[in-house]
């Protein structure tokens, strides 16, 4: 008995450190995994743990992480128990809760884990645990597949109009000896898929998988088909898509030019299977499957302007396809492939369908047709219930514009089968519009039985703003709403009607506005890999199926492997230059600083070293010349009345702008390499950039009005962003910017795609808010309030609404998401010390219409949230997240009372005209 109770103190002892009863100031919250929460189907051996801290106390202040401690466990009940058989890393003396990398036992494929994390406040005292998280793994090694690449007979024809391709169903049935405890299946497709287990849809996601480089890549996603197994015989179906599956740059000698699928599970009789468990049964794609054609087919052949949309026809359907009642006996066999594709797990949030959108009126037109207004420009998902005569087409055209029927070539159709009615509703492609033309009912559909839906990757958002400007809301409400509707896939397309490509040149425009208001670490992580993937050859420009423009001698797409990289990833299509692929240098960076991700520097540092190298190997006489073919020298894109001036040209206002965002590259990238340790790289790209800043100073610099080339906003802001000047002048160069702000162009912007981020990205980082409130706050031509002035629910391609073939969703001008978070509420990282344990706060200057802002942001390291507001003088309140400081930089007539505050904030100097105070965690209200 005594033995017992011994024992019994024991375990109370070994509790008593992580239990309530301590009253830790902290409690870890957020807990992410590899950037996401509670994944499936993780590939990664070495993976990394994140999350936050919440104060126990709100009114509290000083709250640190002095130490942590993480659980890992193969099974549920033994991480309730505080047991930890895959990893306990004891307590780790350190305030890192972020990027804790995985140090336990060797992983094993195809299981799940559970973890939870403690931590130890200022005073040493441990919190409670965290709540428990989970993930499930991937397939580690290559010759864990067993599965068989399958798909139909009928390849792309590219000479059709319209594919010709019908998407394809298949299945299998077989048969199980008892219920399981665990079934994931993994399914990677080139084209989409949905699954199906005994006519039961698996999953909420859309349009999966992410899109991949298919001449090298597919990404497997992974299902929990556990719940919808019974003992006895079960049938999993699959339904493809053509889509991805016939994309031009992806034709390779390896791979057939249909949607093909490889898929498999091991299903086991525990929920929580040993090490050496083995399945009672396993599933894989081969030859034994079946398949037939599904009513579904895509329309358009998945090319620029060609997109099109979906043909539905409802004489083919077979409700019970997907059910074991449904019989297979008359399918054909499918045929395998094989094709050569590295499988990687899809550890990026899937496709869903988000904001449903109702229309807000129907017009009866003379011609018969009916128009559509569903409110608001966007992409995504319609649903239109359809009635008439069997055998009856009815259309739907979609369109950007009130005047146009039909905008890119986006159409849909569905033939009505022998019931007279049914419901047409997308699957595998998308429109993107506001109005909808439909052609061919007999009857005036109703208002309420229309729907439409928003699809784009499960980013979820990490900022809420708001401020008394209601232009400056406008326009952060419509950055927002359009960067939403081009996240599709895993990356952001230029736009989602027309090209649906991932440039990189537009990336500078959107990549910290994205940062800055959603959790982007798995999005970017991924998007790198598709870098990676694509390195090496040409970008392919034009249509891949159109004589005129295919495969064209210095375009061509061909694999070079000297560093080049296309401009565009995954897709290789498009025009670009030294900023579009320069992007693999600025968005690591940009990720580190706003992460403390230093594995993505790791990651892709020799795709840097090898881009770099062949900008070296086109540089004479420390200039990089134009190389490539028309399209691949490409500077500043869209400024105001650009398509009238010509904008690929090799004027030199395009060789200074393409320098000096070379030596921006060159000086960034040795950032990078000093942060890894690479002092060699680092001084090597540091003295050319500091060569080369005086070849393009001497060459282009204008000593009459310190200005470079043609004294342009763009190559004012590289050159100022490269440091390509000497220190000297730079003050009369940044004056000159003022000048073409201010005066020659009265307040307004006058850059384009690639200038105008580089601007952006110089003005907020020099707190230069009142040169960039100038031009966000005009209201006629060219600006964002010209916009909204002429309708736009979304952010245009053009400065210009009315010109012929442009986007009004577009990837553009999304620069300024970013500065109302760190420029207007004054929320800013600290290049220093990334990831924002350490922050700054640097409320504006006073701004016209600007009388109160406040922000909200779930930053990697915690809640930061800043209010301030202005009427005699400035009031502020300031949320400073556990285990985290901030430095507050106030204009002198903003000075602040800190005495209520005592230790937790102080004085540290004074610098330009600004009082400095450094903050502890806690909540401030001066």
């Amino acid at each position: 008995m005594k033995k017992k109770i011994l024992l019994s103190l024991v375990f109370y002892c070994l509790a008593v450190p992580i239990s309530f009863a301590q009253k830790a100031s902290i409690i870890p919250v957020n807990l992410r995994f590899e950037y996401l929460e509670n994944p499936m189907g993780i590939d990664e051996q070495f993976p990394r743990f994140s999350w936050t801290l919440e104060a126990r106390d709100k009114k509290a202040f000083g709250q640190k992480q002095g130490a942590y401690r993480i659980l890992v466990a193969s099974k549920a009940s033994l991480l309730d128990r505080g047991e930890a058989d895959m990893w306990d890393s004891k307590w780790v003396n350190s305030d890192a809760m972020q990027q804790v990398v995985y140090q336990g036992k060797p992983l094993l494929s195809d299981r799940t884990y559970y973890w939870k994390v403690a931590v130890k406040d200022e005073d040493g005292k441990p919190s409670p645990w965290s709540k428990s998280a989970q993930w499930t793994t991937g397939l580690f090694e290559p010759g864990e597949w067993q599965a068989e690449w399958i798909g139909t007979d009928q390849l792309f024809d590219p000479k059709q109009k319209d594919c010709n391709i019908i998407d394809p169903w298949l299945r299998k049935t077989f048969e199980l000896p008892r219920r399981p405890g665990r079934a994931s299946l993994f399914v990677a497709s080139v084209g989409f898929h949905e699954v199906y287990v005994n006519g039961k849809r698996i999953g909420e996601d859309v349009l999966a998988p992410a899109v991949s480089d298919h001449t090298k890549r597919a990404r497997y996603v992974s299902y929990d088909i556990t719940p919808a197994l019974k003992k006895g015989k079960n049938v999993v179906a699959i339904w493809l898509g053509t889509s991805w599956s016939i994309h031009g740059p992806y034709v390779s000698d390896h791979r057939p030019n249909t949607p093909i699928v490889l898929a498999q599970a091991a299903i086991y009789a525990e929920k929580e299977p040993q090490a050496d468990a083995k399945p009672i049964f396993s599933l894989a794609t081969d030859a034994s499957w079946k398949t037939h054609p599904s009513p579904n087919k895509l329309l358009g052949i998945w090319d620029s302007n060609r997109m099109g949309g979906e043909l539905w026809n409802a004489n083919q359907e077979m409700p019970e396809w997907n059910r074991l009642d449904g019989g297979d006996s008359a399918w054909k066999n499918v045929v395998v492939y094989k094709p050569e594709l590295k499988l990687s797990a899809q550890q990026v949030e899937k496709n869903y369908l988000f904001d449903e959108i109702r229309p807000i009126s129907i017009e009866e037109r003379a011609d018969g047709s009916f128009r559509v207004d569903m409110g608001v420009n966007f992409a995504g998902w319609t649903e239109v219930p359809i009635k008439g005569n069997p055998g009856d087409t009815i259309q739907f055209l979609y369109s950007e514009r009130e005047q146009d029927d039909m905008t890119f070539g986006l159409h849909s159709a569905y033939i009505i089968g022998a019931t007279g009615k049914g419901v047409f509703r997308n699957r595998f492609n998308y429109s993107s519009g506001r109005w909808i033309t439909i052609k061919g009912l007999k009857e005036k559909p109703k208002l309420s039985a229309i729907h439409g839906w928003v699809v784009r990757t499960g980013i979820q958002s990490a900022t809420q703003f708001a401020c008394s400007d209601s232009l400056q809301q406008w326009i952060y409400d419509k950055v927002r709403w359009t960067f939403e509707n081009l996240s599709l896939g895993g990356y952001i397309v230029d736009c989602p009607q027309r090209e649906r490509l991932g440039y990189g040149g537009d990336a500078h425009a959107t990549c910290e506005t994205g940062m800055l208001n959603y959790h982007m670490g798995a999005f970017y992580t991924k998007w790198m890999e598709d870098w990676r993937d694509v390195s090496g050859t040409e970008s392919i420009v034009g249509n891949m199926y159109d004589s005129t423009f295919a495969r064209k001698k210095l375009m061509g797409g061909r694999i070079l492997n000297n560093g080049i990289l296309p401009h565009t990833a995954p897709t290789y299509m498009g025009g670009g230059g030294p900023a579009w692929g320069g992007i693999v240098v600025t968005l690591p960076w940009a990720m580190y600083q706003q992460q403390g991700d230093k594995r993505i520097l790791e990651k892709n540092f020799e795709l840097i070293k090898n881009w770099l190298a062949f900008l070296d190997s086109n540089t004479k006489e420390g200039l990089l010349q134009r190389f490539g073919g028309h399209w691949d020298f490409l500077g500043d894109w869209l400024w105001p009345g650009a398509t009238a001036e010509g904008m690929n040209n090799d004027k030199p206002e395009t060789l200074c702008l393409n320098n000096c965002y070379r030596v921006y590259n060159l000086r960034t990238a040795a950032k990078i390499a000093d942060a890894l340790g690479k002092e060699k790289e680092a001084n090597q790209w540091e003295e050319q950039a500091n060569v080369y800043s005086k070849v393009i100073h001497d060459r282009f610099f204008n000593k009459t009005d310190n200005s470079y080339a043609d004294s342009s906003m763009a190559n004012l802001a590289a050159a100022l962003l490269a440091d390509i000047m000497p220190k000297d002048l730079r003050p009369q160069v940044m004056e000159r910017l003022e000048q073409e702000i201010l005066l020659n162009r009265n307040g307004h912007i006058h850059v384009g795609i690639t200038g105008g981020a580089l601007l952006f990205k110089l003005l907020r980082e020099n707190n230069r808010n009142d040169l960039i409130y100038s031009m966000t706050s005009q209201t006629d031509y060219p600006s964002w309030g010209y916009m909204k002035a002429n309708g736009a629910s979304t952010i245009w391609e053009m400065w210009e609404k009315d010109l012929p073939g442009h986007s009004l969703l577009h990837s553009s001008y999304l620069y300024p998401g970013a500065w109302y978070i760190d420029g207007i509420a004054g929320i800013k990282l600290d290049p220093k010390r990334p990831g924002y344990q350490h922050f700054v706060v640097s409320p504006p200057s006073a701004l016209p219409a600007l009388r109160w802002a406040e922000a909200s942001f779930n930053s990697p390291a915690g809640l930061i949230e800043v209010k301030w507001k202005r009427e005699e003088r400035l009031a502020l309140q300031v949320i400073v997240p556990p285990n985290c400081s901030a430095t507050l930089r106030l204009k002198h007539e903003d000075d602040i009372d800190v005495e209520p505050y005592g230790n937790y904030i102080k004085k540290i100097g004074q610098q330009g005209g600004e009082v400095i105070y450094e903050l502890q965690a806690g909540t401030y209200s001066f």
